[in-house]
């Protein structure tokens, strides 16, 4: 059956000083995958932030085609670093599809670890040793969380936060599982958890996409674990939020519930 626990603020410090240790080279075998649309203001200061906080990672940007030039300046920071890879696509295609790609280019080449990670410094690259730490120990999914103990949102306005929160609430309530951020878009997965998901199959995209990916991990019977973050409203640029995004997650989370049912007929 699905298995889902939190780590609650105390366990972190002893995990990150197990993760500084000499003997773990952070980031090693990972993959952290970036999906970008006009993050040209962003995109260089992100990926540096993050190769120095794991320097053995790589980190693969998908570019929706961004009309700012984010593309290029990817293209830039690759003939740099070996560590930074890029994807082109044809258009704005969707957060979704551009994590499902980005984890097919990645399993494609070994990767035993893949990440989500916003460009807009939403989510902050030093903590990422949580949640490296957290597959260390057996996760086979790890979501850094705003909604456990330890997890902070800052910089958004009640109106926003309380959307986010509801949206988890009620997503948590229809498909009657524990997770507490169900929306959240700051993920680690094993290889083994993604090649359990069927990416294929896959057609959400936004929060409903994190929602589904989620879900379809706890009906794999695979270990979800959330880790607090401290979670920043991003440093620039405009948020790709919209009321079509919203909805879109309203009704999925229905249509995930209805197929769970019919599986278990």
């Amino acid at each position: 059956m699905a298995q889902s626990q939190s780590v609650g603020p105390e366990d972190a410090p002893q995990s990150e000083q197990v993760l500084a240790a000499p003997s773990l080279r952070l980031g090693e075998g990972a993959l952290i995958v970036v999906p970008t649309y006009n993050e040209g203001t962003n995109l260089r200061a992100l990926v540096e932030a993050v190769l120095s906080v794991a320097p053995e990672a790589h980190v693969l940007v998908v570019d929706d085609a961004s009309p700012d030039g984010t593309g290029r300046i990817a293209e830039e920071l690759a003939r740099r670093d070996e560590r930074v890879n890029v994807l082109h696509r044809a258009g704005k295609l969707g957060l979704g599809t551009a994590y499902v790609e980005g984890f097919g280019w990645g399993l494609s080449r070994g990767y035993q670890r893949l990440f989500e990670m916003d460009a807009d410094f939403s989510h902050d690259p030093t903590q990422l040793p949580r949640l490296f730490a957290a597959l260390e120990a057996g996760a086979d999914v790890v979501l850094g969380s705003r909604s456990v103990a330890g997890g902070v949102v800052s910089g958004w306005g009640p109106g926003r936060l309380l959307l986010s929160k509801g949206g988890s609430a009620y997503a948590r309530t229809v498909l009657g599982i524990g997770v507490r951020d169900l929306t959240s878009g700051y993920k680690a997965f094993s290889r083994r958890a993604l090649e359990r998901l069927d990416l294929a199959s896959v057609r959400s995209n936004g929060y409903a996409f994190q929602i589904e990916l989620t879900y379809r991990a706890l009906l794999a019977g695979l270990m979800v674990v959330e880790v607090p973050i401290t979670f920043v409203d991003r440093r620039a640029g405009s948020s790709k939020m919209d009321g079509r995004i919203f909805l879109e997650a309203v009704g999925m989370v229905w249509r995930l519930r209805a197929r769970a049912w019919r599986r278990r007929a």
